[in-house]
């Protein structure tokens, strides 16, 4: 999506250690009607897909996932990274690590929400080494649902999460790819 590639190159910065933050726009600033653009980018990708739920994890998924399933007409299902008091404890429940804070956690969706009749595609911000992706379709086969694929909005092509999920049969659509990034030398996409 050229949009966005031009989108995080006037407005992302880039960070020591492969951090890009586009917190301006997606990660802590939302621009709902750009946001609203990915969400309908989603659904030509996967239209021909019978999508019952879109799921992505807690935080910074949520507004995209919510743009794909209103054109979708489908609900939104967000893994929870804590326990709370509102949540019961009849849950599936997975491990993930997070490349960005650095620490493992639990995500967790109460079963009433997730179940086997469900067609599922997964939506999130960042695809860097995978860890959330395969945490989430961890989720998605423990209720025996279907994971129809994943859209991610910006894929960090050289880390290996995204190969390694496409080597294995899992349907990756990313809107921008990244072949690398420096903070002296800016942003190159992948040429496709």
């Amino acid at each position: 999506m050229r949009a966005l590639e031009e989108k995080i190159c006037k407005e992302g910065k880039v960070y020591p250690g492969n951090v890009l933050k586009v917190g301006s726009f997606l990660n802590h600033q939302i621009d709902v009607p750009f946001m609203q653009l990915m969400g309908e980018e989603f659904h030509k990708l996967f239209q021909n897909e019978k999508i019952t739920k879109v799921l992505t994890i807690e935080t910074s998924g949520i507004p995209i996932a919510c743009m794909v399933a209103q054109a979708f007409g489908v609900p939104v299902l967000f893994a929870k990274k804590n326990q709370t008091k509102n949540l019961s404890d009849d849950c599936y429940c997975t491990e993930i690590h997070s490349y960005t804070h650095g620490n493992d956690y639990q995500a967790r969706i109460e079963r009433q929400y997730l179940t086997a009749e469900d067609s599922v595609l997964v939506i999130d911000d960042f695809l860097a080494n995978g860890a959330a992706l395969v945490g989430l379709m961890d989720l998605i086969q423990q209720a025996g649902a279907t994971c129809v694929g994943c859209g991610i909005a910006i894929e960090k092509a050289f880390q290996d999460g995204g190969k390694k999920l496409r080597d294995s049969g899992v349907r990756i659509e990313s809107l921008a790819r990244i072949a690398s990034m420096d903070p002296e030398t800016g942003i190159q996409f992948v040429q496709e």
